[in-house]
């Protein structure tokens, strides 16, 4: 990545949920995200370039496997979505932006389900392999989430400050469309175009959802409002302005390129130039000053104190929903509650420990100040004290890279490097985050961290996050995924929140078994810390949309604790009201893994081998909860016969 990073919502606890802005922006994209929904921390896209098998004829379809099947309907899914096919570095339709409307939703919807019927039809599941049937079943459920999630199609928010496709087109358009040539260029144009009618229809989406109950918080509408004018700040729009814009100044980037490289001579470029102002002018600018007409106007049905979703209509209804889609599981928001109480609670003994470990005189309240203001615990606001950050997370990493072999069978292709976020997309304070590799390793991951402010940077988090963003977190399991063999096409792309965040999570303790880690106890305190920012979410989520907590209590209850000082506390919250049940995949997916580790272990015994255990995770892709623990009972069970 090599362009503008256009995330305006700092993103807090140093955990970025970039991607999951990218692949969800709620109902705006309703379709494409339950079929691509990435979930948030970490990986920038992990699509990489895919060829998908040429269609099947008549003819020779009986004689396919439903791995072939099953790539031809996946080729045949991504026509729904123009969008998906850019993310996959596909040049095809790359003029076109997705519909945003309830018919576009329906229409891929009834596909899916026809799709999932001539599955059942076609293959006899008791003639599948186990990992066949791993895929006919996650099929289905893609296809179940689709119609289940019909009846909620106006009750998430359309613009908010997280996720909102306000500034996801402009993060699509400078971030992922792939300038090569003049017809790209031209594309990039119809893509502007094409904006004005896309957020009518969004609009349109927004108002209906309004009209039912469906309330934008103040908060949320403030950070909509600074994110449009600031996409629509600077030349072209403002012909008096000192300072392009970031579209435009990415459109004059793409062009100069072009001409630089003998693609096209001065007076195409002229003309590209001229057509893309235009298109900005007549179709982006007039979409985006309606935007901030609408947040304005819904100013006033935002209500003084911000609470959670129980408020609306069939906001129960749909909190459900969110939790089963999220966690991938059919616990309800009590159980949830309850475990997050009993793991703060166990979090805060552990911390206890680490306390009197290291001899400190006062009580854990005491000590979060003690970490969150001691000088020691930064690096200088320096360039030496950047680059100190830089070496000292390659240190960590690189002690986990030797010793994968005793853990892992699997392991990446492609290397691990850690860099600063390049000047031009740096923020003061933004989260960290991934960029995958290739699935050849032919370029390697990379670990980028946003040093700006050094002081958003405490040293005794600097392990927990490499672990997390690189090994054995999401490079590992991202890269491993990707140059997956054997298995269907979508599985190799498909992506569950509670699946890849709970192995980033499980990442960040499985590191403490692995020798060299966490030595100084002040980094495990760092772990403990992010282990419980999880922990959190579990009861805030629910008591914000399920026991009618309101934003203030949400944030009493987090602060007493963590570490993390008000500012970051209070983006935090807002992020759970705005994004109902996210925050609590985290958590129960690490919970998951590490239940199904105790399992094996049990059952296994000296024929437990934790490298395998951990191949059998990571070999199949990104699954349901559900399905990925069938998939590891299998597996214990292939093993006792043996």
């Amino acid at each position: 990545m090599n362009k503008l990073d256009f995330t305006f919502a700092a993103t807090t606890l140093r955990e970025d949920v970039t991607i999951n802005a990218i692949r969800s922006f709620t109902k705006a994209l309703f379709t494409f995200s339950l079929l691509f929904a990435l979930g948030a921390c970490s990986p920038e896209l992990t699509s990489t370039s895919t060829a998908v098998q040429p269609q099947a004829t008549e003819q020779n379809v009986s004689k396919q496997s439903i791995t072939e099947w099953l790539d031809n309907k996946y080729e045949k899914e991504l026509q729904f979505s123009p969008i998906q096919m850019t993310f996959l570095g596909r040049k095809e339709r790359n003029d076109e932006i997705d519909e945003f409307t309830y018919e576009a939703f329906a229409e891929q919807m009834n596909w899916k389900q026809a799709s999932a019927k001539e599955m059942r039809e076609q293959f006899d599941y008791a003639d599948l392999s186990d990992d066949e049937k791993l895929s006919y079943d996650l099929w289905a459920f893609q296809a179940q989430q689709m119609v289940d999630s019909a009846e909620f199609f106006h009750n998430g928010l359309t613009f908010d400050q997280m996720n909102g496709i306000q500034s996801f087109v402009p993060t699509f358009l400078i971030n992922f469309h792939s300038v090569d040539t003049e017809a790209d260029m031209q594309a990039y144009i119809s893509r502007i175009k094409a904006v004005g009618p896309r957020m009518q229809e969004a609009l349109v989406n927004a108002q209906t959802s309004s009209n039912r109950g469906v309330i934008t918080p103040g908060f949320a509408l403030d950070g909509v409002i600074e994110q449009t004018k600031a996409i629509i700040t600077g030349q072209p729009f403002e012909t008096t302005a000192g300072k392009d814009s970031d579209l435009w100044s990415d459109i004059k980037t793409e062009v100069t390129k072009l001409q630089e490289q003998n693609l096209i001579n001065a007076a195409s470029a002229e003309a590209l130039l001229k057509d893309s102002r235009s298109a900005l002018l007549t179709q982006l600018k007039p979409a985006y000053n309606n935007i901030i007409d609408w947040a304005e106007n819904e100013k006033d049905k935002a209500p003084e104190i911000s609470t959670g979703i129980g408020r609306q209509g069939n906001g129960a209804a749909y909190y459900k929903y969110r939790l089963g889609t999220q966690t991938t599981t059919d616990l309800s928001a009590d159980e949830i509650h309850e475990i997050g109480l009993s793991e703060v609670k166990r979090l805060r003994s552990e911390m206890m420990a680490l306390i009197k470990q290291v001899k400190f005189d006062g009580d854990l309240a005491s000590f979060f100040n003690h970490i969150r203001d001691a000088e020691w615990n930064y690096y200088p606001d320096t360039d030496e004290g950047r680059k100190a950050y830089i070496d000292d997370a390659t240190t960590a990493i690189e002690n986990i890279k030797s010793k994968l072999p005793e853990i892992f069978g699997l392991t990446p292709k492609a290397d691990l490097l850690v860099k600063r976020v390049e000047a031009f997309r740096e923020r003061d304070g933004a989260a960290q985050h991934y960029y995958p590799g290739t699935p050849d390793g032919s370029r390697p991951g990379i670990y980028y961290a946003h040093l700006s402010d050094m002081s958003a940077m405490p040293k005794n988090q600097l392990e927990v996050i490499a672990y997390h963003e690189g090994l054995p977190g999401h490079h590992m399991q991202l890269s491993i995924a990707q140059e997956l063999k054997d298995i269907p096409i979508f599985r190799t792309q498909a992506n569950f929140t509670a699946y890849t965040e709970g192995w980033g999570l499980y990442s960040e303790w499985l590191a403490k078994e692995i020798p060299g880690t966490y030595k100084d106890p002040y980094q495990d305190f760092g772990r403990l810390t992010a282990e419980s920012w999880r922990a959190i979410r579990l009861v805030v989520d629910t008591g914000l949309h399920a026991k009618g907590w309101t934003e203030k209590e949400a944030i009493d209850y987090f602060s007493a604790n963590s570490p993390e000082p008000i500012e970051s506390v209070t983006s935090e919250i807002q992020r759970y009201i705005v994004m109902p049940g996210q925050a609590t995949a985290y958590k129960i997916g690490m919970l998951k893994i590490q239940e199904l580790r105790r399992k094996a272990t049990v059952k296994l015994g000296d024929q437990f081998n934790l490298g395998e255990f951990h191949d059998a995770i990571l070999g199949g892709g990104a699954l349901p909860l559900t399905l990925l623990e069938r998939k590891i009972d299998s597996w214990v069970e292939t093993k006792i016969t043996k």
